[in-house]
């Protein structure tokens, strides 16, 4: 038995499974879109359907409306290049090199903080802003957490403070 194709060719052929896997995806790309504050919404290029599709979703409190509206968002998205609206999310949720950067730094910074007893003069030459005896009781609290096996709740807090000295100083000074 010979199967013809009428001038379908064997490359135009989509399976269905295929076609839900990519129809999840553009819902995956929506329902990343409606989990974007207005203000990054609002610096994405996108198509005004697709816009006030993704508005009308936030509006939506119910979680039945909300999938459904996410489908919708999906349906949409099916005759867009979405490709440019995903790389543009990605850039949004992504952190930048200098932010990762900056993190690091205050890392760093925590471990000399507790290692070296001068590091704490070091830091304050280094950032004028900080409060020297905050940081002094930050950094023996932290000392004695660890000394005791207890949970280390002041060098979180440590690393909290450092982190945003560090990134308030790279904002004013950038």
């Amino acid at each position: 038995m010979v199967w013809h194709t009428r001038g379908v060719e064997e490359d135009d052929f989509i399976s269905k499974t295929r076609r839900k896997k990519e129809m999840k995806a553009l819902q995956d790309v929506g329902a990343s879109l409606v989990k974007l504050s207005a203000e990054q919404l609002a610096r994405l290029d996108l198509p005004e359907e697709l816009r006030e599709a993704v508005l009308a979703c936030k509006r939506f409190t119910k979680h039945e409306a909300v999938r459904r509206q996410v489908q919708y968002i999906g349906k949409v998205m099916r005759d867009i290049d979405s490709g440019p609206i995903m790389e543009q999310i990605a850039r949004l949720e992504a952190p930048t090199r200098r932010d990762t950067a900056l993190f690091h730094a205050a890392e760093k910074w925590r471990q000399e903080l507790l290692e070296h007893d001068d590091a704490v003069a070091r830091f304050v030459h280094e950032f004028p802003d900080a409060d020297p005896h905050r940081l002094r009781g930050l950094v023996e609290s932290a000392r004695e957490e660890k000394r005791g096996s207890r949970p280390p709740r002041s060098w979180r807090e440590l690393f909290h403070v450092l982190n945003a000295i560090v990134q308030d100083h790279a904002r004013r000074h950038s």
